[in-house]
């Protein structure tokens, strides 16, 4: 039987940590914060100093980009609009090598229904 989507992002959520709104809220300013939505839907709102790369191109544009270059051993929350997709981009990133990654559980709609803050 085949697997779907919800079984994909059910496997990386084992591999890959979570964090609640509130824990994710205690690193704004401390470390990169990387949006996975796609570029029509950051209009919005995004949390604040996210920079976006869609999931769809993650794999070859986080490399490149001079904001993730170099960084494998920084900390990146990662979200999007539910946890589904940054939940496969965390998985994504530490194979990666990325090492010190976690998805924001709830994404970008728990984070805007608890009122924490965003910019357009």
């Amino acid at each position: 039987m085949p697997l779907t989507a919800m079984d994909l992002v059910a496997a990386a959520k084992q591999h890959i940590r979570e964090i609640s709104p509130d824990d994710a809220k205690a690193l704004l300013g401390h470390t990169r914060i990387l949006d996975v939505r796609e570029p029509a839907e950051i209009t919005a709102g995004r949390l604040p100093g996210a920079i976006n790369i869609p999931r769809g191109l993650l794999e070859f544009q986080i490399g490149n980009h001079p904001a993730f270059a170099d960084t494998q051993d920084t900390d990146i929350l990662v979200y999007c609009l539910s946890g589904g997709r940054s939940a496969l981009a965390a998985e994504t990133l530490k194979k990666l090598g990325y090492s010190r990654v976690v998805s924001l559980a709830g994404g970008y709609k728990t984070w805007t229904e608890l009122g924490l803050p965003t910019e357009v």
